[in-house]
């Protein structure tokens, strides 16, 4: 390492990177929030699940290709369950969050996050081999001006 340790130009861009790539994560719990403001939104018509009770009829499951083109429901997760209103009688399709999907993204922070901290020990530890090194010229050159 050069003499300005780890607080040179070349790892100005690692921490760049780094910082970019945590920013750039959104975990679960924010994705679920961007997904409440987004239902929040006045909608042109209200579904009837919405305002009234509802069974699920199909369980939460991926959309097809055709599905996600032409359901604006399919669009925000992916993911799509149907359910008959109670008091209408109406089939209607209502966005979801899968558990496996929500399981994949947990596991996908989690990696990015072990990794970034096995990063930063190993820079931690590098730096401070640095520092430790200078500490012991700063200490034989005291040593040989005696």
């Amino acid at each position: 390492m050069g003499p300005q340790g780890l607080l040179g130009p070349q790892f100005c861009v690692l921490y760049a990177v780094l910082g970019a790539l945590v920013c750039g994560l959104r975990p679960a719990a924010a994705m679920a929030v961007n997904d409440e403001k987004r239902s929040a939104s006045p909608v042109t018509a209200t579904q009837c699940w919405q305002v009234e009770d509802y069974v699920v009829v199909q369980e939460c499951s991926r959309c097809s290709s055709f599905q996600t083109k032409a359901m604006t429901e399919c669009r925000p997760t992916g993911f799509v369950e149907k359910v008959t209103c109670a008091t209408s009688r109406k089939d209607d399709f209502k966005r979801c969050r899968s558990a496996v999907m929500e399981a994949h993204i947990f596991w996908r922070f989690v990696g990015t996050m072990m990794c970034v901290a096995a990063l930063f020990a190993v820079l931690v530890v590098c730096r401070q081999r640095v520092l430790d090194r200078k500490a012991l010229e700063k200490v034989r050159k005291q040593l040989e001006s005696i």
